[in-house]
């Protein structure tokens, strides 16, 4: 069993389950209903999302020093015991069952979602690659 770490909006994959969207804001313009058959999430998680302020720091990331800056405050932010109960949730889920997690980038280098991968790995998730 897999997490796979995807782009919300992109066509599913076979056996990626369940879609967990970790993203701040829902969809623009898409009605709730459609959220998943247009592919972009089963159930959202916004806690696992950067806050406001981080996820404009994010988009202004233009260099590694810059990210690295980010990458440290989002994992702080992901150390709050709300937040960390759903991580550990997550990576035993993954011994159990195919789902995915994901956001809007279009790039997971310079995303979020790639600091949620390794957060995942080092609960010990089975993280697709």
């Amino acid at each position: 069993m897999t997490i796979h770490i995807v782009r919300l909006g992109s066509p599913r994959r076979t056996k990626e389950g369940i879609r967990f969207g970790t993203v701040r804001r829902p969809p623009r313009g898409v009605p709730k209903t459609e959220y998943a058959s247009r592919d972009f999430y089963d159930v959202w998680l916004p806690n696992l999302a950067p806050s406001e302020p981080l996820l404009k720091q994010a988009l202004g990331a233009k260099d590694d020093r810059s990210w690295k800056a980010f990458t440290r405050r989002y994992r702080a932010e992901m150390k709050s015991p709300d937040v960390a109960r759903v991580l550990d949730a997550l990576a035993a889920l993954s011994h159990q069952t195919d789902f995915s997690v994901g956001c809007y980038c279009q790039d997971e280098v310079r995303c979020h979602r790639s600091v949620l991968r390794a957060l995942l790995e080092e609960r010990g998730a089975e993280v697709a690659e």
